[in-house]
């Protein structure tokens, strides 16, 4: 697939993490989103119920974010993923969870995690 949506930096405020400390402070994490799909109906209709709407979509993935937490970003983003199949056009979806706070003792920039998830043959998310 070809065509993508893909939504950058999207920041939200969660209380994920081993530590009780991230539990119970939270932090931000930023999500970026890649959506692969199919967009020629869309373009040609001009109609918004043709794609996957992007601002209902950072809703949704807000909403996972700031819900329920987790130990590890490999959850969360499992989450993610999973919340991005739950549309039926979408072939295939990457979420990459960055932690930029997280609780590393050292100077860096970033952690992440990357999950890529896809339909099968019969169009079961896998």
């Amino acid at each position: 697939m070809t065509d993508r949506i893909t939504l950058t930096g999207l920041r939200a405020r969660g209380h994920h993490g081993v530590y009780d400390f991230e539990r119970a402070n939270g932090q931000d994490f930023v999500l970026d989103v890649d959506l692969e799909l199919d967009l020629s109906v869309a373009a040609a209709s001009d109609d918004v119920a043709d794609t996957v709407h992007y601002g209902e979509l950072a809703e949704v993935l807000v909403g996972i974010v700031t819900g329920e937490p987790v130990d590890l970003l490999e959850t969360l983003a499992d989450r993610l993923v999973s919340a991005c199949l739950r549309y039926d056009r979408v072939a295939a979806a990457t979420v990459t969870v960055h932690k930029p706070q997280a609780p590393i003792p050292h100077a860096f920039t970033d952690v992440a995690v990357t999950l890529r998830r896809e339909r099968d043959a019969d169009g079961t998310p896998r």
